[in-house]
């Protein structure tokens, strides 16, 4: 979903650095790797480049990874923005609040995580490829979406830059895609209440993958959150309508 903040970037005068995690793509795969991995990777990037401090933006599965990184590396890390962020579902105790398809996948993964492993195999020949242009409003009604977002996404560009991401991630292999998928079912490895960097943490109320209230139990949990909680919008349609004000406000942090 990194296309989606090139216009506002560079609008706002923002470097954009955004790195594919190991197995998607045509990133490596790295076996049995956990959340606790990924800021000894975004350290060694950022002693490449010559950056010290850094701002983090996060959408979706983007969230842990951010939070990660924020709980590790807090003298670097000046704010991070969640978007429509993933929460720790290892911890949940209910599932009402997730998209129906995220509750059966984890139920899957903890009763039989063989078969959810070779549905992935099985799917990703088809979620590898791009449909063609003429079934995308067949392909949006399948997908069951709020009105805000599928009035969103049938802006070509805008489904082009929320999907393509997708699809390149199956493009490297199912086995990078479960490896990543594995991470969210997993615990995190430390608490939220660790976090002490500024979080600006940005939802939805339409939002159907994660409902606005998980959204809003995780900001009462950051010590440092201020949470902005948007009428009208959905897990598409929020980066879609709001990344200029989301990345303005990150970068006054």
């Amino acid at each position: 979903m990194a296309q989606l903040t090139d216009e506002p970037a560079r609008e706002l005068g923002i470097r954009i650095i955004s790195l594919d995690r190991p197995g998607i793509s045509g990133s490596s795969l790295q076996p049995d790797r956990k959340l606790a991995d990924w800021p000894r990777v975004i350290e060694g990037v950022l002693d490449h480049l010559g950056i010290g401090e850094f701002r983090a933006l996060a959408i979706s599965g983007g969230a842990p990874y951010a939070y990660a990184t924020a709980a590790t590396m807090p003298g670097r890390v000046r704010a991070i923005a969640i978007v429509c962020g993933a929460i720790p579902m290892a911890e949940l105790e209910e599932m009402q609040g997730l998209l129906p398809l995220y509750r059966w996948m984890l139920a899957l993964y903890r009763s039989r995580p063989q078969l959810l492993r070779r549905l992935f195999s099985m799917a990703r020949p088809i979620l590898a490829v791009r449909p063609p242009v003429r079934l995308r409003p067949l392909f949006l009604k399948m997908l069951r979406l709020r009105p805000c977002d599928a009035e969103s996404l049938r802006d070509a560009a805008a489904f082009e830059a929320i999907f393509e991401s997708q699809r390149r991630a199956w493009r490297g292999s199912a086995e990078g895609v479960m490896a990543d998928a594995q991470i969210y079912a997993q615990p995190w490895g430390f608490s939220l209440e660790e976090i002490d960097v500024p979080v600006r943490l940005w939802h939805g109320t339409q939002d159907r993958a994660f409902s606005v209230h998980l959204a809003k139990e995780i900001a009462e949990r950051l010590p440092n959150c201020k949470g902005h909680f948007i009428d009208n919008a959905g897990h598409y349609s929020l980066p879609i309508r709001h990344m200029r004000e989301i990345l303005k406000d990150l970068i006054s942090l």
